[in-house]
């Protein structure tokens, strides 16, 4: 499986045979360059603008935009419900985690989670083998609690998102204060990795990717 970052909380995702996932696009207001791309299948976590700008998208696409399983083209997604804050919506609203499994890999988008996992969402997610998680605060949970979800979660590889950068989210964290908590990770410098189920553990811990 092949993962490439856009920025924000963009993601595509693209399996051994060429299915391709589409994670979260964002709009033009983000400050990212906009990731046009042709997808099959394209998961939108809630409804904000930064997250489900689903007009760069080219060709026909199944839209997953709620909580409940689904199956495509042989990728299975889960989508689990939980909260853009830590007062069950009330204040940003819902959102919804999803968990992919492509090529054997287990991988958890947790879109802007805004609170620590409940055990009943922990069961639902399930195993983790790539978690890719917010760790800017402001909008979602923060460094600390990131580091947290990651305990309760207990992912091979951790990929951060939704950190200011040099072009975007400038109310947000820097990725290095996620670093200190995590005590370290590897800043790759690279757009897209490849992942398999035998190098999992050669690439394990935290990985930050470059939206360029």
């Amino acid at each position: 499986m092949k993962l490439k970052w856009f920025g924000h909380a963009c993601f595509l995702l693209t399996s051994n045979n060429g299915v391709r996932v589409l994670v979260d696009p964002f709009n033009e207001k983000v400050g990212y360059a906009l990731p046009v791309v042709e997808a099959d299948i394209v998961t939108t976590s809630h409804g904000h603008g930064d997250h489900n700008y689903t007009a760069v998208v080219n060709g026909e696409f199944l839209l997953i935009d709620q909580p409940g399983n689904f199956s495509h083209n042989g990728i299975e997604i889960k989508g689990i419900s939980s909260f853009h804050d830590k007062v069950e919506g009330s204040l940003k609203g819902k959102n919804v985690i999803y968990r992919f499994n492509i090529d054997g890999l287990s991988v958890c988008h947790l879109g802007d989670l805004g609170h620590l996992l409940s055990p009943h969402q922990v069961e639902e997610i399930g195993t983790v083998d790539i978690l890719l998680v917010p760790v800017g605060g402001h909008y979602t949970i923060d460094a600390s609690d990131a580091l947290e979800v990651l305990q309760q979660l207990k992912p091979e590889v951790i990929v951060p998102m939704h950190f200011r950068t040099e072009v975007g989210g400038a109310a947000l964290a820097p990725v290095d204060r996620f670093l200190e908590y995590a005590g370290g990770g590897k800043i790759l410098r690279k757009q897209e990795i490849e992942l398999t189920r035998d190098t999992l553990r050669d690439i394990a811990g935290v990985i930050v990717l470059d939206y360029r």
